[in-house]
């Protein structure tokens, strides 16, 4: 408790900077490979993909990214051990950040989307081994989110191949491609915007203190999917047939259409990435924020400041900005060829599959999702479309991911301790 007196508002500082540090890590690899079908697709610029993620990242960490905090802070291991000596679990906090943070520095300049889930759970579970014992940490629980890690690629995987499929079927294989591509188009918006606005209003404003019943969350969603259908219908519509273009590519203009679309589904990824991955930076300093406000109590939750939502934000856009580009060359072209379509497909389906988990509360790896839906859409024209060499390497990063960021937490806790004991 003395340490937390005398330490505290120098403990709340350095969880600022490293919960920075590790928002940006996230923007550079988990952001960066959400934005990287959009732009690999050539749906829209970096600079453009910057600006949506500025927006949307934002608005889900700030609006919805409360409740999957609460997983990350409290979940994964049990501090009621400890409670005599809360500094252990600042340690353990700062530690967990900056392990975090220099691993997905070193995975973005490799060009690794590896997980940024991946990263601060291992941190958090290599600090528990070490500074607390074994038996803090909750393996029933880790048991959960490892199962939810294979499940969610496969889930994304199925889903953007069923999408790819419905658009060969609906639009592609028929008559007049580009017709049915205006016709299918403001449908597919719709359910963007109705999947992200449900889901939203489900979970994700309670601590704004705006709870809706299902009917209102259904209605609110159905009004909300109607007006983006609507604003994409009007972009859409002014689409015109490409006939030279045709030639070279049946379906040139009709990936035309899709274009504008991928704007819709990429604010919808950015929008259900802010709200599932802000998490995994901000969590750690919400719990340090929490003990050293309560003067040393280890409570096993605590209220989540929006000032910490918004430096999460700030984090990530900023990491995006100056070192995304990596990671979204690998995301975007390296995997499978992406055209707009198989890049709106592959975009609708993380971000389906991203909302639907966060409204469980299971931080999901984004990272796992997106290359898993980017896989999906490649098998929807066989195995030959994808390149098995990258997609190895970046399961092979997934693998050490873990026991890295264990292992160097355990190593940053022992310091911290050593430096503030």
């Amino acid at each position: 408790m003395e340490i937390i007196a005398q330490y505290g508002t120098v403990f709340i500082v350095i969880a600022v900077i490293f919960g920075f540090y590790m928002t940006w890590g996230i923007g550079a690899n988990d952001v960066a490979n959400v934005m990287g079908t959009s732009v690999g697709s050539g749906a829209i610029t970096v600079g453009t993909a910057i600006i949506i993620a500025a927006i949307f990242e934002f608005a889900g960490a700030a609006l919805a990214g409360g409740h999957v905090t609460q997983t990350i802070r409290k979940g994964i291991i049990d501090p009621t051990s400890i409670a005599g000596n809360p500094e252990i679990l600042v340690y353990g906090m700062l530690a967990s950040l900056l392990a975090a943070a220099i691993w997905l520095m070193v995975a973005s300049n490799r060009g690794w989307p590896v997980s940024t889930t991946h990263s601060i759970i291992g941190a958090i579970v290599g600090f528990a081994m070490a500074g607390i014992g074994m038996d803090a940490v909750n393996w029933s629980k880790i048991g959960e989110i490892v199962l939810s890690w294979l499940i969610s690629p496969a889930l994304g995987a199925a889903i953007a191949f069923l999408l790819m499929m419905s658009i060969r079927t609906l639009i592609l294989n028929t008559d007049n491609p580009f017709r049915r591509a205006q016709i299918w188009g403001p449908v597919y918006i719709f359910l963007v915007g109705f999947i992200i606005s449900l889901v939203t209003v489900f979970k994700g404003l309670k601590h704004l203190d705006l709870e809706l019943s299902i009917e209102q969350s259904f209605a609110t969603a159905s009004i909300f999917g109607l007006l983006t259908a609507a604003i994409g219908w009007a972009m859409i519509q002014r689409v015109k047939v490409d006939e030279q273009a045709d030639k070279e590519y049946h379906f040139a203009s009709v990936e035309k259409v899709f274009t504008p679309m991928m704007i819709f589904t990429a604010c919808g990824m950015a929008f259900a990435h802010g709200s599932n991955d802000v998490a995994n930076g901000v969590g750690p300093i919400a719990a340090v924020v929490g003990i050293v406000g309560s003067g040393g109590e280890v409570m096993q939750s605590s209220g989540l400041p929006l000032w910490i939502l918004i430096l999460g934000g700030v984090g990530i856009i900023v990491g995006l900005a100056t070192y995304g580009y990596k990671v979204m060359r690998t995301i975007g072209t390296k995997i499978t060829e992406l055209t707009p379509t198989r890049g709106f497909c592959a975009t609708m389906a993380a971000a389906a599959t991203v909302v639907l988990a966060s409204r469980t509360g299971m931080p999901v790896s984004t990272t796992h999702i997106a290359v898993g839906a980017v896989v999906g859409v490649g098998m929807a024209r066989g195995v030959g479309a994808i390149d098995l060499r990258v997609v190895t390497g970046i399961v092979m990063s997934w693998i050490i991911t873990l026991p890295v960021g264990g292992l160097l937490a355990a190593l940053f806790f022992f310091i911290l301790r050593s430096i503030f004991s």
